[in-house]
């Protein structure tokens, strides 16, 4: 199978492969991940924010589709970073009015932290071109293989997460 970008989308055409090796498919994998991240720097750039800024917020917005509180601890486990530096990290996303820090109503110590409307919009408007293309290629799947992708997915996140960890440098 092979993508090919045009104006009109993303055109699926079968290369009569029947099956593609691991090795061939973590190459597809990697060269996906290059175009994400470029996409992603693309944002960055553009709206003259930091990479990690970027990250946060695309984990802040993932928090709230999830109804998963986001609190600066929080935060700093998802993106790998000791208490200061997410604080200077929401400090500047405060700043740029991305986010806001609301008093948990339950546990007035607590701090979570809010993505506002503008950050929302912001994302949408680059993104969601994005988001629709790739809704498209999904909709040319049935849904056992689309359980199948999603198997796939959640087994190399999680590959990726032990990895890792088994990489991080020791306290």
């Amino acid at each position: 199978m092979e993508l090919i970008a045009s104006s009109g989308g993303v055109e699926v055409t079968d290369t009569n492969k029947s099956t593609t090796s691991g090795h061939e498919m973590v190459h597809l994998l990697r060269a996906l991940v290059v175009q994400l991240d470029l996409f992603g720097a693309n944002f960055a750039a553009q709206h003259q924010l930091h990479s990690t800024d970027v990250r946060a917020l695309i984990s802040l917005l993932d928090a709230e589709r999830a109804g998963q509180p986001a609190t600066p601890g929080w935060l700093g486990q998802q993106l790998g970073l000791n208490s200061a530096s997410v604080t200077a990290l929401i400090d500047r996303m405060e700043q740029r009015g991305l986010v806001v820090r609301e008093r948990d109503m339950s546990d007035r110590r607590r701090v979570i932290i809010d993505v506002t409307d503008s950050a929302k919009n912001l994302g949408w408007s680059f993104f969601g071109p994005l988001i629709g293309q790739a809704t498209d290629v999904l909709e040319s799947f049935s849904p056992t293989q689309l359980t199948t992708i999603g198997e796939f997915l959640t087994k190399m996140s999680a590959a990726v997460e032990v990895t890792r960890g088994s990489q991080a440098p020791a306290d």
